[in-house]
């Protein structure tokens, strides 16, 4: 029975992604039957691919669930126009396989997730059913399970809404890309060039994992996912060349996270974004780029510093691939990612065609060289890694969607926003710490997709009453629940970094919190400086951009606490007053920032170049 499910599951697997290829380069179906069958299809092979127990073997029970899921998609696809004329009035069997559908997602969450995301939906549900008992600030008059299953499984705003159709159009074609990138080698490209570009430097292997996660992260979209797919080469190679083993997993965890703000993907929760607030997928990816740019700044800095201070050297030049061989021999690997920008940024197509293209031209110059050519096995292992690693944003978003429906059916958004403008006195700043908190909080343990939604519907209506700009309000929101990544007491990124680097999982976490520090910082800047989001005057912008770009360098002085060499007590804490006020983008508080560093300067100076 076990393998019996096991190739059902390749067959389902490879059949998803030939449907969303097809779909991605086409055109999609209606909203119902894309979201229907994506989720379908979804929800059989994870039951037939993840087993009840972890470690397990598939049986007949997970072959049952599997039909099961096929035919709750096949009711809803059959009588699709009778359930939209009886809007409302739902049937026994509406509600039956309403109910069915929720315990399906549930479950399937359960198993590819884990349980945090599960007892979240399930919080939810328990709210709208006896919202009568909750305080007075967030309570409602209450439905009974059989409206609560409807809405979900019968309308466009429960499991089939949003979250899900984004993960149905767009999400899964670029998952999908990502399996290809990885068949043909292209990951091994990505580290090669960080290699050959930062691999002599002085902790070359550090900055090789910042570069190759950048590059990796913002296709791949999970930040766990990332750090194991870059970090079982980088961080060995850091602890060989002398970081410490806690420090060289922390690197990878703020490197694999930050992956997910840099354009062009950014993960899938930029397409959600797009999606919730009608702004232009291209828009909000030019928005991200200069915090994104920023963010690796400061981690950059941190290592560099981290390296100089403690006396770490680089590779040697056996061990670092020359950069012109790397171009020359690998460097048509890219050529994939080009196209996707191209079509992304000059001929302004959809995602899911801009795509759907960059994974034809991947296919295709896979066969430029032997050792990266696909053939037929390995174009059928590309399609089924593709539709199973999409699994957990299928079941994040189908989750999600539980938890959006019960936010539009219990009006619950509005009663949120209320409650944190009456706990913030309509404190702009108070607001921005209580949705960072709520970010972090939802965000831990759960992915990043998941906790945005969450939190994008709850708490940036309340940030937009008090005049917050909406993209950068969403960004907000989006910025934390990737970082909570890296926050502990759960911080996924950086536990995964430690147990590869083989070190204390709380202090690899707190170290990822203080070298990823400028990504707690920037979110606060653009809400009040939009600059820096790429609104504005030209010069403006520019100016913006240098002052904080100098600004997340000091920062990351102050938090290792090297600058020309060894700074003290009295000179940290003066070049971080001087680092916000730079992050600060405003003339007065670039004149503070010299102010107080002016003295740090001079004792530098005089410390490393005059002590002896």
């Amino acid at each position: 029975m076990a393998s019996f499910a096991r190739k059902l599951g390749v067959f389902f697997a490879i059949i998803m992604s030939l449907f969303h290829l097809y779909t991605g380069g086409f055109g999609s179906l209606d909203p119902w039957s894309q979201r229907i069958i994506h989720l379908t299809l979804g929800l059989a092979i994870a039951f037939l691919t993840y087993p009840f127990r972890k470690g397990g073997k598939t049986g007949i029970s997970d072959v049952i669930l599997a039909i099961l899921s096929i035919l709750s998609g096949l009711y809803v696809m059959i009588n699709m126009d009778a359930i939209v004329d009886r809007a409302g009035m739902p049937s026994k069997w509406d509600v039956f396989f309403g109910v069915l559908t929720i315990v399906l997602v549930l479950e399937m969450t359960r198993r590819v997730i884990g349980l945090p995301l599960v007892l979240v939906a399930i919080a939810f549900l328990l709210y709208a059913r006896f919202g009568p008992y909750f305080p007075s600030s967030i309570a409602h008059k209450g439905y009974d399970f059989e409206r609560i299953a409807a809405h979900m499984y019968t309308t466009l705003e429960g499991i089939f809404g949003i979250p899900i159709g984004v993960s149905a159009t767009f999400v899964i074609l670029f998952v999908i890309f990502g399996a290809f990138l990885e068949a043909t080698k292209t990951g091994d490209f990505f580290i090669n060039l960080a290699n050959s570009i930062a691999g002599k430097a002085p902790g070359g292997p550090a900055k090789v994992a910042v570069i190759s996660s950048g590059f990796f992260g913002t296709i791949s979209g999970s930040a766990v996912a990332n750090v194991v797919g870059t970090g079982t080469y980088t961080i060995p190679l850091m602890k060989k060349t002398g970081y410490r083993p806690h420090f060289a997993g922390a690197v990878e965890a703020v490197a694999s996270s930050g992956g997910q703000l840099m354009p062009p993907v950014m993960g899938a929760a930029a397409f959600v974004i797009s999606e919730m607030t009608g702004i232009s997928y291209l828009r909000i990816c030019a928005a991200a780029l200069i915090p994104a740019i920023l963010y690796y700044a400061s981690l950059f800095t941190a290592v560099h510093l981290e390296a100089k201070r403690t006396g770490l050297r680089g590779l040697s030049d056996e061990e670092v691939p020359k950069l012109a061989h790397t171009l020359k021999s690998q460097g048509y690997l890219a050529i994939s990612a080009l196209v996707l920008v191209y079509f992304l940024a000059i001929k302004l197509t959809s995602p899911s065609y801009a795509a759907f293209w960059a994974i034809i031209s991947a296919i295709l110059l896979s066969f430029v060289k032997r050792e990266t050519r696909l053939g037929l096995q390995g174009f059928i292992r590309a399609l089924e890694a593709g539709a199973k690693n999409a699994l957990s944003v299928v079941a994040a978003c189908a989750a999600a969607g539980i938890v959006v429906g019960v936010v539009t059916l219990t009006g619950l958004g509005l009663k949120f926003s209320g409650m944190v403008l009456s706990l913030s006195h309509g404190n702009v700043y108070l607001t921005l710490f209580l949705t960072m908190l709520s970010s972090l909080i939802l965000g831990m343990g759960l992915p990043t997709t998941a906790a945005y939604i969450i939190c994008a519907i709850l708490a940036v209506p309340a940030l937009k009453n008090l005049g917050v700009p909406e993209l950068a309000a969403h960004l907000f929101v989006f910025y934390f629940a990737i970082i909570s990544a890296i926050t502990p007491p759960v911080a996924l990124a950086a536990y995964a970094g430690a147990g590869i680097a083989k070190s204390d999982p709380m202090k690899t976490g707190w170290t990822a919190c203080r070298i990823g520090l400028a990504a707690f910082i920037i979110p606060y800047i653009f809400v009040f400086n939009t600059s820096l989001l790429m609104y504005g005057k030209l010069f403006e912008i520019i100016w913006v951009s240098i002052t904080a770009l100098l600004g997340t360098v000091l920062l990351a002085c102050s938090t290792i606490g090297w600058f020309l060499t060894n700074l003290q007590f009295w000179e940290r804490i003066l070049v971080f007053m001087s680092s916000i006020c730079l992050i600060e983008p405003r003339l007065s508080t670039d004149i503070l920032a010299v102010l107080f560093f002016a003295p740090v300067l001079v004792n530098q100076i005089r410390s490393k170049f005059y002590a002896h």
